[in-house]
């Protein structure tokens, strides 16, 4: 199957909660300047709403996540003072 290159280390939002090895959910991932679903597939359960990071492509529309929380989210705040 040709895997999609483009779509790994996109980040995305889950539809449909994966539900680790027991089966795949859905997620809509930002990628090729839109947004397009795929099957999901993942060790662990991730819950619907939460974000990801696309790890694979297991071609057929079908990617391998990991639930993700933006490092930058940690630093809060809003833009730095520049004067």
């Amino acid at each position: 199957m040709p895997q999609d290159e483009a779509v790994i280390g996109c980040t995305g939002k889950v539809l449909i909660g994966t539900r680790g090895s027991a089966g795949p959910g859905e997620v809509l991932v930002r990628v090729r300047g839109g947004s397009e679903t795929f099957l999901a597939w993942s060790e662990e359960p991730v819950p619907t709403g939460a974000t990801v990071l696309v790890i694979e492509s297991r071609g057929c529309r079908e990617v391998g996540v990991i639930e993700w929380v933006d490092p930058l989210d940690a630093l809060g705040g809003g833009p730095v003072d520049a004067g």
